[in-house]
């Protein structure tokens, strides 16, 4: 009885431990909010195809159940949210070197750079959550200063096009319907993508 306990106790810590190892390895990686990227090579076979993106929208590890170790278990935590090209109602807005415009059914993301190449406050997400188990629309915008980068190059030679990736933070978020600030996320949002042959619009 005695070797039994002493090898569930052993058992319990070495769990314990690759549970703490998990969730260091998980907080060093948290959203991987690269902001020294080289530059953007445009993919001749992806603007082929006509215009194309993508936009993902990562929970901080704090907003995720158990701080993402269901996600690293390959678990559905839904820490990651996205949209792109081929969801239904989306749309290209204006889009330049210094501001890009995406938009999808429940969806509308605009970012903004200053120019200082810093992220302007004027950048802002508008996405559906389910939070306290109600769906609700948020409006989510950047600290001040912003973080984050939005980095383009045109698709090919004599093309006006555009492609790149982008990558900004969003720190504070309120309910798009009624305007009231609510206390999530708990740490910044990330949100990350990448765009292709996108035609570039006036303001």
């Amino acid at each position: 009885m005695g070797d039994m306990k002493r090898s569930m106790k052993t058992s319990l810590i070495i769990i314990a431990l690759a549970l703490l190892a998990c969730f260091v390895v998980l907080k060093s990686r948290r959203n991987e909010p690269d902001t020294q990227v080289g530059p953007v090579e445009a993919n001749g076979s992806e603007t082929s195809r006509g215009p194309s993106f993508e936009v993902h929208v990562v929970k901080p590890l704090s907003a995720r159940p158990l701080f993402g170790l269901l996600g690293l278990l390959g678990i559905n935590d839904d820490s990651e949210l996205r949209f792109d090209h081929t969801s239904s109602g989306a749309a290209i807005g204006s889009v330049g070197h210094d501001r890009l415009e995406l938009s999808a059914e429940g969806w509308d993301l605009f970012i903004e750079i200053n120019g200082d190449g810093r992220v302007a406050p004027g950048t802002h997400l508008v996405f559906p959550l389910e939070l306290g188990g109600r769906q609700v629309k948020l409006h989510c915008r950047p600290a001040n200063p912003g973080i984050g980068h939005l980095q383009t190059t045109t698709s090919r030679t004599g093309s006006d096009d555009l492609s790149g990736r982008f990558l900004v933070e969003l720190a504070t978020c309120e309910n798009a319907e009624s305007g009231k600030a609510i206390e999530w996320p708990p740490a910044p949002l990330t949100v990350r993508g990448s765009f292709a042959g996108l035609p570039p619009a006036r303001r």
